[in-house]
């Protein structure tokens, strides 16, 4: 989903989004979050790009330092953040791999129909729950695939 897009999802919500890049091999991160700090942010949205995966950690543990809930992409569950939610890679690996049997049994690529996954999890950490002084209420932790105690 294009950042406009996702702003815009957020302020349905009442919020104020602020969009900050990192971008290069080795971003600056410690300008970035004293970036938020200024903006007084409150949370924080870390997308699922490249980078960001390599980063993830560092992330975690600065906001962790600042006391910010983050949210990761549902692949970066090591990172350390509150939540992870998005498209689980198990399920888009599976449907690849049904696509590529098909071509190999003779299909046409062109025949085969786009599919938009729709299954997405949820994983709570409430240890960075505890580590950030909030409790998660038990009915985001009963949607959860997985909860990190």
């Amino acid at each position: 989903m294009p950042v406009s897009l996702q702003c815009w999802a957020i302020q349905e919500f009442g919020l104020n989004p602020q969009v900050l890049r990192i971008i290069g091999p080795q971003p600056d991160l410690d300008g970035a979050f004293a970036a938020m700090d200024r903006e007084l942010v409150e949370a924080l949205i870390v997308l699922e790009e490249p980078i960001i995966a390599a980063l993830r950690a560092r992330i975690a543990e600065l906001a962790l330092a600042r006391r910010l809930p983050t949210i990761f992409a549902r692949e970066q569950i090591d990172a350390g953040g509150l939540f992870c939610y998005g498209t689980s890679l198990r399920s888009a690996t599976y449907h690849m791999a049904l696509c590529a049997k098909k071509i190999l049994d003779g299909k046409s690529p062109r025949d085969i129909p786009i599919q938009t996954l729709s299954q997405h999890e949820l994983v709570v950490n409430l240890q960075t729950a505890r580590k950030l002084g909030l409790t998660v209420p038990s009915n985001i932790v009963n949607r959860a695939v997985r909860v990190i105690e």
